[in-house]
């Protein structure tokens, strides 16, 4: 049996009515509700993970289509945030579904002119896994641990975690521990070559190392957070879009909604079509077990949890990876909440950081 977490606030049938209610609506604001002359194109980026589910299964069932009407969406598949984040900062796409720390990065670094982050997607589905024979922290010095990229979500938690462990790291590669940032299916192949002696990754690369090389679970991100809850993905926009075009985002925001909501809906038929896409884009599907097990350690929701964001500025500062400075107006959850309530269902928090 297919077991699916989700933790979402929307109402089935009060949501799809009002998804669906309308392509182009007018959303007008993230504050007056009008929109620069018409797009049509929306460019999005999105990762071939697990934790991009709402992603894959937006574009794999049609979602996205049917809620940007005549908007076309064209995409761009990315191995982690920092790649993402540059080609939003240039202009190559307009929206993207990342990692927490890199849109805090581009948000300090810009001054607060880069980017907002328009909803939540997911959260859990992280952990260090490592090989046989490291049972403690206290068996890392001197091993090689990978990261997806320099500066990525699961770069800053592990680079925290060795940190809280009294071990010594720095983002060239050197100290007690050697963090070598490496793409995730890279990964894989090095830590079966005992090339590797672990890493922290998001799914399904973790349940790909368990299953697929032997590996076992060190850390569990979840067993750092409060009630186990923290964002793996978030919905970020280029600002210059989503002043120019509320209505255009507005209606990617149905899709997203509506994809968060058919994977909550779909528990038994979700892990083929999440499988399918990932299939599409890296050319091989993950092993049933595979998949099954990545799925039942992510919960997909709309709610960005805005609270766990200045811990994790503070987090990246301490490793290393990011500038000190205020985050706040980084959230513009306007449009989203606005969808959320006539659906009936209750508002997400942008806890003094923003807009909802």
């Amino acid at each position: 049996m297919n077991t699916i977490r989700t933790a979402t606030t929307l109402t089935t049938l009060g949501l799809v009515a009002v998804m669906m209610a309308g392509c182009a609506s007018a959303a007008a604001d993230p504050g007056s509700g009008e929109s620069a002359a018409p797009v049509d194109e929306l460019r999005l980026g999105y990762f071939a993970n697990v934790t991009h589910a709402p992603a894959l299964v937006g574009l794999e069932e049609g979602l996205f289509e049917d809620a940007l009407g005549d908007v076309d969406v064209t995409t761009q598949v990315f191995n982690a945030g920092p790649a993402a984040i540059e080609a939003l900062s240039a202009g190559a796409i307009d929206a993207t579904y990342i990692g927490p720390n890199p849109s805090i990065n581009t948000f300090i670094q810009s001054g607060g002119e880069s980017a907002r982050i328009v909803a939540g997607a997911a959260t859990g589905g992280a952990a260090l896994v490592v090989r046989e024979g490291i049972d403690s922290p206290d068996d890392l010095g001197g091993t090689t641990l990978a990261s997806p990229q320099l500066g990525n979500t699961q770069d800053v938690a592990l680079r925290k975690w060795l940190a809280d462990e009294g071990f010594e790291t720095d983002t060239s590669g050197g100290g007690d521990v050697q963090v070598t940032p490496t793409e995730n299916a890279q990964t894989l192949t090095l830590f079966q070559q005992g090339e590797l002696d672990g890493a922290w990754l998001p799914e399904p690369w973790v349940s790909r190392l368990i299953l697929d090389a032997g590996a076992h679970v060190l850390q569990d991100e979840a067993d750092l957070w409060e009630d186990g809850e923290f964002p793996t993905t978030v919905l970020l926009v280029r600002k210059e879009f989503l002043d120019q075009h509320p209505d255009v985002i507005a209606d990617l925001l149905k899709g997203h909604e509506a994809a968060v909501q058919w994977i909550a809906d779909n528990a038994e038929e979700a892990p083929g079509v999440i499988n399918g896409a990932i299939e599409a884009e890296t050319g091989k599907p993950l092993d049933d077990a595979v998949i099954q097990r990545a799925l039942e350690h992510v919960v997909f929701s709309v709610d960005p949890h805005a609270d766990t964001f200045q811990t994790l500025v503070e987090n990246g500062i301490e490793a290393g990876t990011q500038k000190e400075g205020s985050i706040e107006g980084l959230f513009d959850l306007r449009l989203l909440n606005k969808q959320l309530e006539a659906a009936g269902a209750e508002p997400v928090s942008a806890s003094g950081l923003g807009e909802d």
